[in-house]
């Protein structure tokens, strides 16, 4: 992987949108069903928004129902990070890129084999990029 990605608060505002801002660096979430990338069929790649870090191939994604991209499995391991979750009275577990540390969805016990994961990314943590 390459070097760590380390900007300021102010930095991240000037080239992330409000709801890239809201989602990556704030933690927060997009509703669902509304996001660019949650209903994509396109060959390609994933990748962080805020510093192109390679985290998800369109071969790894299904349609989990829940209106977010959701993968089950990264491209390699080492891509992105977790953390336990205790907000909104739940406990769960918080993926973030390992490169910028930039929020992008949770992970969940009920995917698909071969993993049995759901990485549940929110859409506007992701920048697709069209493999041709």
């Amino acid at each position: 992987m390459d070097e760590i990605v380390k900007s300021t608060e102010d930095e991240w505002r000037a080239v992330l949108t409000p709801l890239q801002y809201s989602v990556t660096r704030q933690q927060g979430t997009e509703p669902a069903f509304t996001g660019e990338t949650w209903d994509n069929h396109e060959q390609g790649i994933y990748r962080c928004v805020c510093c192109g870090n390679e985290l998800y191939h369109s071969e790894q994604k299904y349609d989990s129902g829940t209106g977010w991209p959701s993968f089950w499995r990264p491209i390699a391991t080492d891509t992105i990070v977790t953390a336990e979750d205790d907000s909104y009275y739940a406990r769960r577990v918080e993926v973030k890129c390992a490169r910028c540390e930039a929020h992008l969805g949770h992970l969940f016990p009920d995917g698909p084999q071969p993993t049995g994961l759901r990485y549940c990314m929110n859409s506007a943590s992701l920048q697709f990029v069209k493999i041709p």
